[in-house]
């Protein structure tokens, strides 16, 4: 039976006014899993305005009151967990492991917004102005919209609100239309946890209409921070909306994460890096690492071994009973998109170590090696499965070839002197690198966001608090002041 998907409005869950539809279908079996509201412009406006009422109200409560409904909101989350592993395979076709640590991720994250509540702060600045006390505060902004993906649904779902919450925001999540009941599961957590009617809404649309309704959002007087996770294609359309109604964004978009194995560098360490960020939820993390650049000196022996490890990874349903690293992908487009790269590499002299194309979403862990730039999966995105190895010569041309695409998310450098890698670290061009650590790691307290094309902007932690309070001057003159005239 699919399941019910309705909107969260003022504390009222109710279908979309015009009792509109959509369809999620499994990219396995192609069946409905979920039939979700179809919200017009209208309605979106409505959970915006639910949102401005509240905010008051919200933004008014001490931080210990705030704290402990986000404490609930986790409790309230976490208990969901079977729902949002049976969500998850069902909409996205992820595997029980990979929902889980979804799960676990977001509750961590909660709990981490609670603790942020006491530590929005400001500052005395000093001032010439005899008498003159000069602070910078921190104020909630006014209405967030958040915008979540598929692909980690309940962790970017639950970042999307909870530092604005967090901050004394009232928010409005817009959930995606690949899971709309994976990310109705949080809205209910929030509704189950006692927040107040408005503080915290949900819109769901179909496809067709989604630039009415999120410019209906954007363009609202009552929003005033927006927050995108997503392609960087339509990033870019978020960010030139945003542009035009003079609203700040954070975007984080796509990415092309280099995994750089220097010469001296752990080679154990470094293939189980590779594999777990190469083909954690199929390679379908914007973190996932898509190139790993290998010295020339030691890339038949790492070669080997990952094509090995990658080799003994399963591939199934992750509705069945066995469990799978590699569950389903997210549909077709996928499969075909990851199938042209292959043929495009092979084509222009790449090595198949393991893997190969596939026929259905069920996509087998691939490894290309003797990847050169003239292939497509040097600089596209593959966001699959599917992994290119690029062969380098030394320090240099490994740093070169990590900053030689469009994007700069996460990155990954294994090598044993630390203080080497370190610097190569710092020379790669991205908001986030890991030394002797996977591409694939976030951390609620972390300042997480990209450079270049993968975005601007950062979540999480304090970072993420000045991105959702406005920043204000504000002086008091405690003696009398000298005027000119």
């Amino acid at each position: 039976m699919a399941y019910e998907v309705n909107l969260l409005i003022d504390g009222r869950v109710v279908p979309a006014s015009s009792g509109a539809t959509f369809e999620r279908r499994s990219p396995l079996s192609g069946i409905a899993v979920s039939h979700a509201a179809a919200a017009s412009a209208e309605d979106a406006t409505a959970a915006v305005a639910s949102a401005a009422t509240a905010f008051p109200g919200w933004s008014a409560l001490g931080p210990g009151t705030r704290r402990t409904l986000l404490t609930a909101a986790a409790a309230a989350l976490e208990a969901r967990t079977a729902q949002f592993v049976a969500a998850m395979a069902a909409e996205t076709g992820a595997s029980a492991a990979w929902a889980g640590f979804n799960v676990q991720v977001a509750t961590a994250a909660l709990l981490e917004a609670a603790a942020l509540t006491t530590q929005v702060s400001g500052e005395v600045i000093p001032s010439d102005v005899p008498g003159c006390l000069a602070l910078a505060i921190r104020q909630p902004a006014g209405v967030v919209l958040g915008m979540a993906p598929w692909n980690a649904p309940v962790i970017l779902g639950v970042r999307a609100i909870a530092v604005p919450l967090a901050c004394g925001n009232t928010v409005v999540l817009k959930g995606s239309e690949l899971c709309p009941h994976t990310h109705w599961l949080i809205a209910d957590a929030f509704r189950d946890a006692g927040f107040p009617a408005g503080a915290v809404n949900f819109v769901t649309h179909a496809a067709a209409d989604a630039a009415a309704v999120v410019e209906a959002m954007i363009g609202h007087a009552a929003v005033r921070r927006v927050n995108f996770t997503g392609s960087t294609r339509v990033g870019r359309i978020v960010a030139s909306t945003c542009a035009r109604y003079l609203k700040p964004v954070v975007l984080e978009l796509g990415g092309k994460a280099p995994l750089v194995v220097l010469d001296d560098a752990d080679l154990d360490a470094a293939v189980n890096g590779a594999a777990f960020g190469a083909f954690a939820n199929s390679g379908q993390i914007c973190m996932s690492t898509e190139r790993i650049i290998v010295d020339e000196t030691i890339a038949d022996e790492f070669a080997a071994r990952l094509a090995t490890k990658a080799r003994a990874l399963p591939v199934g349903d992750p509705r069945g009973e066995e469990p799978v690293v590699l569950g389903s992908v997210i549909d077709m487009s996928t499969v075909e998109r990851c199938n042209e790269l292959i043929d495009d590499a092979l084509a222009k002299g790449a090595t198949l170590l393991c893997g190969g194309k596939a026929e259905n979403t069920l996509m087998p862990a691939t490894l290309l090696d003797h990847v050169t730039p003239a292939m497509r999966i040097y600089s596209e995105e593959s966001f699959g499965p599917v992994k290119p190895i690029v062969r380098v010569r030394g320090v240099e041309d490994a740093i070169a070839c990590a900053n030689d695409n469009e994007y700069g998310l996460s990155a990954a450098v294994f090598g044993r002197d630390v203080a080497r890698a370190f610097d190569v670290a710092r020379r790669i061009e991205s908001g986030i690198c890991h030394v002797n650590g996977p591409t694939v790691h976030d951390e609620a307290q972390m300042p997480f966001g990209g450079v270049k094309a993968s975005g601007m902007g950062r979540f999480g932690g304090r970072a993420g608090a000045h991105e959702f309070t406005e920043l204000r001057w504000i002086t008091m003159q405690t003696t009398p002041r000298h005027y000119p005239f």
